[in-house]
């Protein structure tokens, strides 16, 4: 069971959860196919028993194209993995259109199964300073106790817009904390992401995947300074857990040190105006 420790004074929690020292920690830069993946094709029983899946087969058998499973090493009481693809290499910035939209298919359904059970935040850890422990691309989510206050963002002021379409609006806000930090808001409604429609989740996971895209084609520029030659590519993204939801993607192209983890401060190299604009400029 997950323990939550409440500070006093600021009212943010911390969550104690012994279960994640056993989690494994691969070595991703060197992971390859060979190795045993959990999350491949056959190998259905190395992992807890699936809760849901998206395409064909019987239940933790191969015919999948997108499965969820209980997360060995949970974060808190309710912790699921939602594997991506069948594919151990490709993420979503590469993958099929299609199966993008079947990933956030996927999201939304889960999001729906645990909505009357707290907050239900949906996260993505791509590449080893990210957060990701195991190379197969892989996105979680995780119920938090409705009584817990979460100290997350809320939706930012649409400025420094990067592109414009009928349903969504992605930009750069002024408080970016990250490079290259990009927003993706849906401009009709202000409700949870549980009501995103099928045609929205369409639209949602084009444009998301051309963000991706433009990000990944920025940052991968040998002329870009924050390019890392082992990793060029690590980012983060989350869905907004309540009402005027939103999905954020963060671009890990700088670490933090001392002084943020100091201050509370965050320091963004580029400002988010050019960022934008450079993003706008950029064809994928």
């Amino acid at each position: 069971m997950a323990k939550y420790v409440p500070d006093i004074k600021t009212q943010r929690w911390v969550i104690i959860s012994q279960t994640r020292v056993s989690r494994p920690h691969t070595q991703l830069k060197t992971q390859t196919k060979a190795s045993v993946c959990p999350f491949c094709y056959n190998c259905e029983k190395m992992t807890p028993p699936e809760v849901h899946r998206l395409g064909g087969g019987e239940k933790d058998h191969p015919g999948w194209l997108v499965r969820v499973v209980p997360n060995k090493f949970p974060i808190t009481d309710v912790h699921e993995v939602i594997i991506h693809s069948p594919d151990h290499k490709h993420d979503l910035e590469d993958l099929d259109g299609e199966q993008v939209k079947h990933v956030f298919t996927v999201y939304r359904d889960r999001y729906i199964t645990h909505e009357k059970d707290g907050h239900v935040l949906i996260f993505c850890n791509h590449g080893l300073h990210a957060g990701a422990s195991l190379m197969h691309p892989h996105s979680q989510l995780v119920v938090v106790p409705r009584q817990i206050n979460l100290d997350s963002l809320s939706r930012e002021p649409v400025n420094n817009i990067i592109s414009d379409s009928a349903d969504f609006i992605t930009y750069c806000p002024d408080f970016s904390q990250w490079p290259y930090e990009v927003w993706l808001s849906p401009k009709n409604g202000s409700g949870k992401f549980s009501a995103i429609s099928d045609d929205d989740l369409t639209s949602m996971a084009r444009i998301f995947q051309r963000s991706l895209k433009q990000i990944k084609s920025v940052l991968t520029d040998p002329n870009q300074p924050f390019k890392q030659a082992n990793e060029p590519f690590v980012y983060n993204y989350y869905i907004y857990h309540g009402e005027n939801w939103f999905l954020r993607i963060i671009p890990r192209a700088v670490h933090r040190a001392g002084f943020e983890l100091g201050t509370g401060l965050n320091v963004n190299v580029v400002d988010p105006a050019n960022a934008a604009e450079t993003l706008k400029s950029t064809s994928v």
